[in-house]
């Protein structure tokens, strides 16, 4: 016989086993389009301000900006320590710095070439993509 107490345990159960589930079931953080996508915007406003002496990277913009990202993927269920092994992975900063470099490209720009991150960094700015708002012309 189901009395309310065994049905209460199996339901709890229940929902145990499925939130682990779907715990094990959470993609890779490099796979969350809305995670690697700013990510890879943040390496690009960052490299444009490193070589490009007319732009500066928007330091407190920047800082809000990737709180704002961590704290989206942590609602979307990765932890602290999920997050900064994905931000502090060799392996992710190759992908993403390759990600930026055929970015550079297809915008028919050299990425090795300063006055080209020149050229991207102020058409960024002058577009107002999410690039453009981590930069600011000197």
């Amino acid at each position: 016989m189901w009395t309310s107490k065994t049905v209460l345990v199996s339901a709890v159960l229940a929902g145990s086993v499925l939130a682990g589930t779907m715990a094990v079931a959470k993609p890779a953080l490099r796979d969350v389009k809305e995670i690697d996508d700013q990510m890879l915007n943040v390496g690009i406003a960052l490299v444009i301000s490193e070589k490009c002496d007319s732009i500066a990277e928007r330091k407190l913009k920047g800082l809000s900006f990737l709180w704002d990202l961590k704290t989206r993927a942590n609602a979307l269920g990765y932890s602290d320590n999920e997050i900064n092994a994905y931000r502090k992975s060799d392996a992710e900063k190759a992908r993403l710095r390759a990600a930026g470099e055929d970015y550079v490209k297809s915008k028919g720009l050299n990425p090795k070439v300063a006055a080209d991150l020149c050229n991207l960094g102020n058409a960024e700015i002058e577009n107002g993509s999410t690039i453009g708002s981590l930069l600011r012309a000197k």
